[in-house]
């Protein structure tokens, strides 16, 4: 399994007056991928208090870690953000997570 701390999405939040908590969504929540295949998963974040929407900052949705294969590249704005693996290798299967960083508690 390649090592997921790779890239985790954390999204630096701004919410101006009293603070919601965040809720982040991925989908899918299983893929199946086929070894050279590519897959997408999502991430959404939102704040659980109605009519208030959570205004994002990526930090280091787009910088893979140290050791990080090339195959792994992170993109998004807004409140959606996206892994994607291209030419998936047996050794990526495993459990990807994201998370916010920035309210707490922390949230993935």
């Amino acid at each position: 399994m390649a090592a997921l701390g790779l890239l985790l999405w954390t999204l630096a939040l701004s919410v101006h007056g009293s603070r919601a908590d965040i809720i982040l969504t991925q989908s899918p929540t299983v893929e199946s991928v086929s070894v050279g295949g590519s897959v997408t998963l999502n991430c959404r974040a939102s704040s659980s208090k109605p009519g208030e929407s959570p205004k994002l900052l990526v930090y280091g949705a787009t910088s893979r870690a140290s050791g990080t294969p090339a195959r792994f590249t992170g993109s998004g704005s807004g409140s959606s953000y996206m892994l994607k693996i291209s030419g998936v290798q047996a050794e990526d299967a495993g459990d990807y997570y994201c998370q916010q960083g920035y309210s707490n508690p922390l949230t993935q």
